[in-house]
């Protein structure tokens, strides 16, 4: 059985773990009490799932992924590479659109409290900064949407096709 290499796999579930912590932090910031520093915490793991998404993205260009399997249709190969496409572009485009929404603001933009980051030269009144916000309010309903696609695929690999697919991430 090919599989991802073992950097390509711990990636791939630390960055999965982290989307889905900030996503339940974004999407249920205003449940948390004010003092429990959410957003600042939220906005640290956005830069760090950025950073990794570009570890990721140069280990993949050089370590190619395992080919799926001949017998998977061409229609199921098209929907996962189009599926992991989008992960990479959301996995950039939200940290990014975070990231320019934040320098418009006058909070500071630190990774979890131990340094600055520095800020875009970016006015509030910016197109940038409004389609960021756009951006960052709506793609983050299209990831769920998204991931809630992928654990179905591969638990279908997994449970019903009974085939590699999923081992070859595990």
């Amino acid at each position: 059985m090919a599989r991802y290499t073992a950097v390509a796999r711990a990636l791939h579930w630390a960055i999965a773990v982290l989307i889905l912590l900030n996503l339940a932090l974004g999407f249920a910031h205003d449940a948390f009490p004010k003092d429990w520093a959410v957003m600042p915490v939220h906005k640290s793991i956005g830069l760090t799932i950025l950073a990794l998404t570009l570890l990721r993205i140069v280990w993949r260009l050089v370590h190619p992924a395992p080919r799926l399997p001949a017998a998977m249709p061409l229609w199921e190969k098209g929907a996962a590479h189009a599926t992991h496409f989008l992960f990479y572009a959301l996995m950039l485009i939200l940290p990014l659109s975070g990231w320019i929404m934040t320098s418009a603001g006058t909070r500071p933009l630190n990774w979890f409290f131990l340094f600055d980051v520095p800020k875009f030269g970016v006015g509030k009144e910016d197109a940038i900064v409004g389609l960021s916000r756009g951006a960052h309010e709506l793609l983050p309903w299209l990831w769920a949407a998204l991931i809630a696609i992928h654990v179905s695929a591969a638990l279908r690999h997994h449970l019903v096709l009974k085939d590699d697919v999923l081992r070859r991430m595990l």
